[in-house]
């Protein structure tokens, strides 16, 4: 990351449903604060969510964030998975399953990423309706790489257990006085 980059918005779901999850989401965001390079824009309020897949498990609490982010969309995955580990997180090969933390980058500005490691805008998040929500709450017009409208994907989502919950207490809905967002 140079020191001129220029910042782009990136947007990160969180998940989890093991122990206290709004607990873990606060310091997932502190530990986002806490990278040069990022700043925390906006939060979403917290949404409770039915399992899918392994549906025999806890529901699940989610919310999106938006930043600003002078760091690349590996650089970023890279601090989202040391974030995971340095919560507790242990990756299993079984998808679905139950977890302390799960960060997703989502979208990071308007380009598309296809590597081994990352794919931007996440190819799922069109069919999770535990993310379109927290994200329309956030960017009720956003449209995505390839211009499709986050209204048409609400639309099209199956059906799912998606109720908001409330505010993460602790986390701003507009920047702190600390993290002023850049333009």
């Amino acid at each position: 990351m140079s020191e001129n980059a220029s910042s782009v918005s990136a947007w990160i779901g969180l998940g989890g449903n093991l122990n206290d999850p709004a607990d873990t989401f606060l310091q997932a965001l502190d530990a986002l604060r806490a990278i040069s390079g990022v700043t925390l824009e906006a939060v979403s309020s917290l949404y409770r969510t039915a399992p899918l897949g392994l549906v025999d498990q806890p529901d699940f609490l989610n919310a999106i964030t938006r930043i600003r982010t002078q760091l690349s969309p590996v650089e970023l995955l890279q601090c989202l998975l040391q974030i995971e580990a340095d919560l507790g997180r242990v990756r299993t090969a079984q998808r679905f399953s139950p977890r302390l933390i799960d960060l997703d980058l989502l979208l990071y500005g308007d380009i598309c990423v296809e590597t081994p490691e990352l794919t931007v805008p996440h190819p799922r998040m069109h069919q999770r309706r535990f993310v379109l929500e927290p994200l329309a709450e956030l960017e009720g017009e956003l449209r995505f790489p390839g211009g499709t409208m986050l209204g048409e994907w609400l639309d099209s989502c199956p059906a799912q257990s998606v109720e908001k919950i409330g505010r993460l207490v602790g986390s701003p809905e507009k920047p702190s006085r600390n993290h002023t967002p850049t333009p």
